[in-house]
């Protein structure tokens, strides 16, 4: 039995074979609802307006069940315990599906220079109008001499960016390509390709190829990935052109 259905009704003056007229359907299906049963969400709704209560204060246990829940926005796709765990099929696969932008914000990003099949990609999808920007650390920079004595690895840093360089400038011909130096305090290396960002976050004292990777794609309702997109457009705006 539906008590709270039953005194509602009698509170408001209201028949069964009353309720049934106002809602067109059959006085033994009114007597079944106050027997218990529930009724379709639009017979829940009038009933309700009838007797000027709300749905919940009727069918309180079909409330809580129905109320939808949203799906959580999903903006992490997978993570990787190390950048070196990252199979080099992801890299190229996130390079290569890009259409409109690349973006990479790194200290030296050597391993993606040194990787032949990668610059090739970079080369062909600028090419063919996707905007490739490449932000690396300035060898001659403060932060990157921090960041050496940090690590441990002193002059090492800036002569891996002075590397890395010799093999991006192979891309400075290249239509769409643009390489900047940045004198900044990365907390975290960026690799854009449109909407997916693979993010290596920086530990003190530990090498980016030992630090994790998150896959973020980034969602309509999310503003993970938005954050990082930003944090790499600050960085652009105060880098100079590579010479």
């Amino acid at each position: 039995m539906n008590d709270l259905l039953r005194r509602a009704l009698a509170d408001a003056n209201l028949t069964e074979a009353g309720v049934a007229a106002r809602l067109g359907v059959d006085p033994k299906t009114v007597h079944r609802w106050i027997a218990g049963r529930v009724p379709y969400p639009r017979h829940r709704t009038r009933v309700a307006a009838l007797v000027g209560r709300d749905e919940v204060d009727l069918w309180p246990h079909v409330a809580v069940t129905s109320t939808p829940v949203e799906a959580p926005v999903i903006e992490i796709l997978t993570t990787y315990p190390h950048r070196w765990a990252v199979p080099r099929t992801v890299w190229h696969q996130l390079f290569q599906a890009a259409r409109d932008e690349i973006g990479i914000l790194a200290y030296a990003g050597l391993f993606l220079a040194e990787d032949t099949g990668i610059m090739r990609t970079l080369a062909q999808r600028a090419r063919e109008g996707v905007r490739v920007r490449i932000l690396l650390g300035d060898p001659d920079g403060t932060c990157v001499a921090e960041r050496g004595s940090d690590e441990g690895v002193g002059e090492s840093m800036a002569a891996k960016i002075r590397n890395a360089l010799v093999h991006y400038r192979a891309l400075q011909d290249v239509d769409n390509v643009d390489v900047r130096l940045h004198d900044t305090v990365l907390y975290n290396s960026i690799y854009r390709a449109d909407g997916e960002l693979l993010i290596n976050p920086h530990a003190y004292g530990i090498a980016a190829s030992h630090a994790p990777v998150l896959h973020l794609r980034r969602a309509e309702d999310g503003n993970m990935a938005s954050m990082y997109l930003e944090s790499l457009e600050r960085v652009w705006s105060g880098a100079s052109p590579m010479a």
